[in-house]
């Protein structure tokens, strides 16, 4: 990690670049898996899944029997997390739900917005070095209580043509409608497209690699919506004299076994701290079962030091992390004055981890400084919201000369008509 102490805004832009994904110099290769699985179907994602996944799979679509053996072979204590976190999830997402309400906008002008669930999601589960059950919870509760009628889901099986038997058990737990054994792009173009086994779907979300993101990102230019831009995770713990260098250290390793190019920073007002947190990290590193991606991730990371809490929350909210722990004694005022982050953690009993499994808030967050722009996945990305109107005789005579008014300013006539001709028959 690098140590820096009293950087100038010169110096910030440089400060806070992230590990850069160069997806753009992925299109073509990516672009050509789709084209393939666009017009061959299965055929097509059983032989990528062959070439890429090194699995020679007879089918696709995973049967009822597979995941009820899954329920065999998950022990009872991870049976009982994984039922806690999905009633933690689907309790703060239901305080999530749209409730419309009718607005007379003036005198015989009624308007509302009613909220549909979408109806067909698509959800990707990667594989990789760890089975990410939750995130199955994270994306297949809201899903559920949102509504959408066919819930998809698609991750890589093992080189045994089996898929982790906790995201299966995860998954029914959920309501997710059908699981298929497909990952990478393979999987993304299955979603975006249907084949003769996977359904199209309307939106995708869910993490994945470069070659993950770089599809999600083509399939979105005309053909499905996808959850947002994404990028490698990261964290930043904001803290001053009084956090504790021992559980500073943990959180930036947290974030930094997830993979190589995650990126964790420290901004802190005390030297103190940072010579104290770089000596805990190093101590904390060497008995990490991932150490070795750890480490390379903790190259891309950062150990901050800033002179006051003002200039801490500016370069806080000029990074807009994912994550961000807030480890001081005034943490609630703190907090208060953040407007750009994915997920925000009060306190010094408030891990990353909290999020990322069981408190109930969402773990799937924009990266990559899109927290400026972007809300994490909550509800409200699983739905829609239709707008109506109603329009009295009294309403079209009150409303009436204002939008022929505007309508021939504009030059479209046939708007102005719409009115008038309404107007001559009341």
């Amino acid at each position: 990690m690098k140590l820096i102490k009293y950087p100038s805004k010169e110096q910030w832009t440089e400060l806070l670049k992230r590990p850069a994904l160069n997806t753009e110099s992925l299109f073509d290769t990516v672009r050509s898996i789709i084209n393939k699985v666009r017009t061959e179907g299965d055929k097509a994602v059983l032989e990528y899944e062959a070439a890429f996944d090194k699995v020679t799979l007879s089918a696709l679509a995973v049967t009822p029997e597979e995941v009820q053996a899954a329920g065999t072979l998950v022990n009872d204590e991870l049976k009982a997390a994984i039922s806690l976190a999905k009633q933690n999830i689907e309790t703060f997402h239901s305080s999530q739900r749209f409730v419309g309400k009718k607005v007379e906008t003036m005198n015989g002008v009624t308007c509302w917005q009613k909220s549909v669930g979408i109806e067909k999601v698509g959800l990707y589960i990667p594989g990789g070095t760890a089975p990410l059950f939750s995130t199955v919870l994270m994306l297949a509760v809201p899903a559920k209580i949102a509504g959408c009628k066919e819930i998809v889901l698609c991750t890589p099986p093992d080189k045994n043509g089996n898929i982790h038997p906790a995201i299966l058990f995860a998954a029914q737990l959920a309501g997710v409608s059908k699981i298929f054994k497909a990952g990478g792009v393979q999987a993304i173009a299955a979603m975006a497209y249907g084949t003769e086994s996977v359904p199209k779907v309307y939106k995708i979300f869910g993490p994945g690699n470069q070659y993950v993101t770089a599809a999600k990102q083509l399939v979105s230019l005309r053909d499905v919506a996808i959850d947002m831009p994404a990028g490698p995770s990261e964290v930043e713990v904001l803290a001053d004299a009084s956090a504790n260098p021992v559980f500073v250290a943990a959180d930036l390793l947290s974030q930094a076994e997830h993979g190589i190019d995650s990126q964790a920073i420290l901004i802190t007002t005390s030297e103190k701290l940072q010579t104290e947190v770089m000596a805990e990290v190093e101590r904390q590193l060497a008995e990490l079962p991932r150490r070795e991606i750890a480490a390379k991730s903790l190259e891309n990371s950062k150990l901050i030091l800033v002179k006051d809490l003002d200039e801490a929350l500016e370069l806080t909210n000029a990074y807009a992390p994912e994550h961000l722990i807030i480890e001081t004694e005034n943490y609630m005022e703190v907090g208060e004055r953040v407007i750009n982050a994915g997920s925000v953690f009060l306190g010094s009993l408030t891990p990353e981890s909290a999020g990322d499994y069981a408190s109930g808030t969402n773990h799937t967050l924009p990266t990559n400084g899109y927290a400026k722009a972007y809300s994490g996945v909550n509800l409200d990305s699983f739905i829609k919201k239709i707008t109506f109107q109603e329009i009295s005789s009294d309403g079209i005579r009150a409303l009436g000369s204002t939008i022929q008014t505007m309508a021939a300013n504009e030059h479209l006539d046939a708007h102005r008509n719409a009115v008038t001709i309404r107007l001559n028959t009341i």
